[in-house]
């Protein structure tokens, strides 16, 4: 019997459009001979529809003025498990197996949908309320991988909104140094981030921060390359990949428009690395994922110094699904095709 399956998109994050092409590309490799699909898609105001046109435009972005669309309410009966659409005027029921949220920061990735799901007492692929929250704040990560004792982080300095900017500059500038970086601390695909050489740089970058986020992190800047790993969780049982590097190219840093918009970076799979480097990282990666109770999927990336040190940066517990997104990639350059590992999560979740 085909399992009732939500795929959400959209969004009320800044990575809206990178969300909208992630789910493109799911809707277009998933088995649709397996599963009973139900689209749902999140406007940037946070609407919810049940969207039943092409997916052609979910990639394009005019899904919500096709008129393909239905609202969407959700009950949070535990146990009942069921999401209701309004056509014609009438309400219909339909009881979920399971949710995949295709939704890259706030409201998707940072553990709300994940609880809302959990109250109601639906599976979701990927990591739970509890570590999702955490993972898509910096500075609790931080602070978890931290006790982990041989894994190294780049120095920091955190600021919430309403600290003195001056205090918090002063405190950076002696701890770090230029150049340094600004991050909102709950925000993702490199949303938000700035390199400063100067002390105008960093006010103005706390600014920009701010403006994503609450809190932020300046840190200290850690010359090397980007390693990156991915991580599939079923059932306890974890498939570590071979890493991936990162040449940014001309490019500061891997922001936003170097990963989703520009050309100017290229990547190495499998990385450059020595295979005792391969084995220590994807170690590493693994004991990250653990630590931080993910399950489902993450991707976890590194910087790897001149020096041949492993500093860890960020975990993202909804990684790109992109056609040039890296977790994809890893996880096809370790023998799992693209509809494999979509299957391969929905059934983890499934038995969660």
């Amino acid at each position: 019997m085909k399992k009732n399956i939500v795929v959400l998109f959209g969004g009320k994050s800044s990575e809206y459009e990178v969300s909208l092409s992630s789910s493109y590309a799911l809707l277009s490799n998933i088995d649709r001979e397996k599963y009973n699909l139900y689209t749902i898609g999140i406007t940037k105001d946070g609407v919810w529809y049940l969207y039943e046109g092409d997916i052609e435009n979910i990639r394009n972005g005019s899904w919500y003025e096709t008129g393909k669309t239905s609202p969407v309410f959700v009950s949070p009966d535990n146990g009942r498990g069921v999401i209701c659409f309004i056509k014609d005027g009438k309400a219909e029921e339909v009881k979920l197996d399971a949710v995949f949220p295709m939704l890259h920061g706030k409201f998707g990735e940072d553990g709300q949908i994940q609880g809302m799901f959990s109250v109601m007492g639906v599976p979701v692929v990927g990591c739970g309320p509890a570590s999702s929250a955490v993972c898509m704040d910096k500075a609790m990560t931080k602070a978890i991988v931290g006790t982990l004792g041989d894994v190294r982080q780049a120095a920091s300095v955190t600021m919430r909104q309403g600290d003195d900017a001056e205090d918090a500059a002063n405190e950076a500038e002696a701890k770090l140094g230029y150049p340094m970086f600004v991050k909102p601390a709950c925000a993702g695909s490199s949303v938000g981030i700035s390199k400063v050489r100067t002390r105008e740089e960093l006010m103005c970058a706390m600014d920009v921060a701010l403006a994503e986020d609450s809190k932020l992190l300046i840190e200290e800047m850690i010359k090397g390359c980007e390693i990156e790993v991915a991580v599939l969780e079923e059932g306890g049982k974890y498939t570590v990949s071979r890493p991936a590097e990162i040449d940014v190219g001309s490019s500061d840093f891997y922001d936003y428009e170097t990963k989703y918009v520009s050309d100017a970076s290229s990547y190495y799979i499998p990385a450059r690395l020595p295979e005792e480097k391969t084995a220590e990282v994807r170690c590493k990666a693994e004991r990250i994922f653990r630590a931080l109770d993910c399950r489902g999927f993450s991707r976890v990336d590194f910087f790897y110094t001149p020096e041949g040190e492993f500093v860890f940066n960020e975990i993202n517990t909804i990684p790109g699904f992109t056609p040039i997104s890296m977790y994809p990639k890893l996880m096809i350059n370790s023998g799992i095709s693209y509809s494999e590992l979509i299957d391969r999560l929905i059934m983890s979740a499934l038995r969660s």
